[in-house]
């Protein structure tokens, strides 16, 4: 898994999938893959690049925090910048775990979903009653030729 970036969600992935996430890429890779896993390692994809922004301004809050730092050092201005940019970040990995989230609650059970769906055509037949619809006479009859 060393060419993942790993996200909070890795864990239910396999879950619901039944594979560690390296498989999960290669059957998504393939021609049988299903729209639910293409979605959900998208969605994982963002989460996980969202995640490593939001590592990225912690830690780097964190460095400029640090005690033995120069007091000088400090800017207000880039601790303020920091702080928006960890708010948009916190929002985007709240809303891609709660989308990865909900695609994986809203699948159909593993056994459900390799089976086709079965659909039946109806058709709609109506008798009229003989006196609702006269036959024009001569109807079915042949033309006389015409000289």
């Amino acid at each position: 898994m060393s060419r993942f970036k790993t996200s909070t969600m890795d864990g239910d992935l396999r879950k619901v999938f039944g594979n560690p996430l390296p498989e999960l890429y290669e059957v998504a890779a393939g021609p049988d893959a299903s729209p639910a896993l293409t979605r959900a390692l998208e969605l994982r994809s963002f989460l996980a690049a969202v995640e490593e922004q939001v590592a990225r301004v912690r830690d780097r809050v964190h460095a400029d925090m640090d005690p033995d730092r120069d007091m000088g050092e400090l800017s207000a201005d880039k601790l303020r910048f920091d702080a928006q940019w960890l708010e948009a970040a916190l929002e985007a990995r709240d809303g891609y775990r709660a989308a990865l989230g909900e695609l994986l609650r809203t699948m159909p059970p593993p056994d459900q979903r390799a089976r086709p769906v079965r659909t039946t055509q109806l058709r709609a037949t109506a008798t009229l009653p003989p006196s609702a619809a006269p036959a024009p006479q001569r109807a079915g009859a042949a033309r006389a030729r015409r000289p």
